[in-house]
């Protein structure tokens, strides 16, 4: 929490070549902590609940990622954010659950989310206080608290960036980072930083992911602008470590069901972290239809890991595109106009060779291949506050 151009097809083939030379050392460039090769995906409490969290709230919780076969998808995390522990430590030093709220404790939460199967992750600051001001932060506790994190069965720290001494970032989220290698527990470590140094250009060797924007909302341009934020760094992202646009707000309801499509279709392309936001255990049927397409859930878990970015903008028309393995590259057209609009996907912008006469298209949210292969060009209509996801196969 907190307070056009044309490219050409000649950046996605650095960007390619730009993976490839880099796998050999990827591991050596990023956090190693044998997470996480793929976007993190599961759930995390601020956007719908903020501080209104208990025991209760978030073992239903687990419970509906199971039942409703989200776990199965990949949505393993449940994710607490700020609020869930005392105001003060207890007379050790050590941070506290809020026994009011979570009587029994972060382990014995743990211990249940784990025995569904999922993983349990929590929310620090690397201030004095969390943003909330309602809990202590770790600022001169790290390895006290990552100790305790490690203890208790936690899987995954979201770290904040609230009431903070002034020392720089860089600083304070190594030192965590450090703390956490040092308790020998493999914890996914997100960091909150907000983007305001750059996260993206040294949160590698941190972190397993890094926020590059502000916090979302749920409304059409707060989405649309912190998309647009994020897509700057791009070739930041691969396996281990990824550019975090903040979490979704697909069923919160204050989009359309069009407008979390092109949500859920941006993350999902950005190879973002799909962390839900909404209440799982109410969600409606269509909320349901956009958060467990498996096509487009590959498309974020692809194993090339390469963010796709903007290669074609027109005025209020967006189209991306980025490789994904096997030859194949998704491309996102996105119309924001208030109006029905046709939109061009050109080969040349998209990185596919001349050498290919005929792409193969196939539309991941109508789950169908199109019956005629396409030549230099894919053209559509898109209706207003919408877009199309196609994942394209070069075929001789």
């Amino acid at each position: 929490m907190s307070s056009s151009s044309c490219c050409c097809s000649f950046f996605f083939s650095l960007l390619i070549l730009h993976v490839a030379s880099s796998s050999i050392n990827s591991r050596k460039l990023l956090l190693d902590n044998g997470v996480f090769l793929t976007p993190p995906m599961g759930w995390n409490s601020w956007n719908h609940f903020h501080c209104q969290i208990n025991e209760t709230v978030i073992k239903e919780t687990a419970d509906a990622l199971v039942s409703t076969g989200l776990a199965k998808l990949g949505y393993e995390y449940v994710n607490l954010d700020d609020c869930w522990g005392e105001s003060k430590r207890d007379p050790q030093g050590n941070l506290e659950a809020n026994m009011s709220t979570f009587p029994l404790g972060i382990k014995a939460l743990a211990d249940y989310v784990h025995s569904k199967g999922l993983k349990l992750g929590i929310y620090g600051d690397a201030g004095s206080r969390t943003c909330s001001g309602r809990m202590p932060g770790s600022l001169g506790h790290e390895e006290q608290d990552a100790a305790t994190f490690a203890s208790w069965g936690i899987d995954y720290l979201k770290y904040d960036n609230c009431y903070n001494d002034d020392t720089k970032p860089t600083i304070r989220y190594k030192v965590m980072s450090d703390a956490l290698k040092k308790t020998g527990r493999s914890i996914f470590f997100s960091l909150c930083e907000w983007g305001d140094m750059s996260p993206a250009l040294w949160g590698r060797d941190i972190g397993n992911s890094w926020r590059t924007t502000d916090d979302i909302s749920d409304s059409w341009d707060s989405m649309l602008k912190i998309a647009d934020m994020n897509q700057v760094f791009a070739s930041y992202a691969k396996p281990g470590g990824w550019n975090d646009p903040d979490m979704l707000e697909v069923g919160n309801g204050r989009m359309k069901y069009e407008e979390y499509v092109v949500h859920f279709s941006i993350w999902a392309v950005s190879k973002a972290p799909l962390l839900l936001g909404c209440d799982i255990r109410s969600m409606t049927d269509e909320t349901m239809q956009i958060i467990s397409n498996q096509e487009v859930i590959a498309i974020n878990q692809d194993s090339l890991g390469v963010q796709a970015k903007k290669v074609r903008m027109e005025g209020e028309r967006d189209i991306w595109a980025g490789p994904l393995s096997g030859n194949r590259i998704v491309i996102l057209l996105v119309n924001k106009k208030k109006y029905k609009s046709t939109m061009t996907a050109h080969w040349d912008d998209i990185g596919i060779s001349s050498d290919h006469t005929f792409v193969q298209a196939r539309d991941v949210w109508e789950h169908q291949t199109l019956a005629t292969p396409f030549q230099e060009k894919l053209t559509t209509d898109v209706e207003p506050h919408s877009c199309k996801l196609y994942v394209l196969t070069p075929i001789l």
